[in-house]
């Protein structure tokens, strides 16, 4: 199958080789392998939906198609969310830089005034 189905599968358990699952799609497993990987899917709910629903699907091309958008819009989310972090980043840091110096203004003001009333 295509290797953008691993990039979905790029962060997945540790149970099951995700090359297994795969050959498993593709139909290309050894009636052991997929016992095991039919067992794996009893025990594990989320990924038996995800499996059965690849399975539902009619055709290599159109995993392909879906696999690709998939990565396309989880990219651009990502992306999207990067940039808006760096620019809350970018926005909040005068506010900080402005507290800052306020701070420092008050402690030498304060520091100045008990001085002077101490040492009259």
């Amino acid at each position: 199958m295509n290797r953008d189905l691993l990039n979905i599968l790029s962060n997945s358990n540790k149970d099951i080789d995700n090359q297994k699952l795969m050959d498993y799609l593709a139909g290309k497993l050894s009636e052991q392998d997929k016992h095991e990987v039919e067992l794996w899917m009893l025990e594990n709910d989320f990924e038996n939906e995800a499996i059965e629903g690849l399975l539902q699907v009619s055709g290599k091309t159109k995993i392909d198609a879906y696999v690709d958008q998939l990565n396309k819009d989880l990219n651009g989310y990502i992306q999207k969310k990067k940039n808006l972090r760096e620019k809350r980043k970018i926005q909040e840091a005068p506010w900080v830089y402005i507290a800052i110096v306020l701070i420092l203004l008050v402690v030498i003001f304060g520091y100045m005034v008990i001085r002077k009333l101490m040492y009259p």
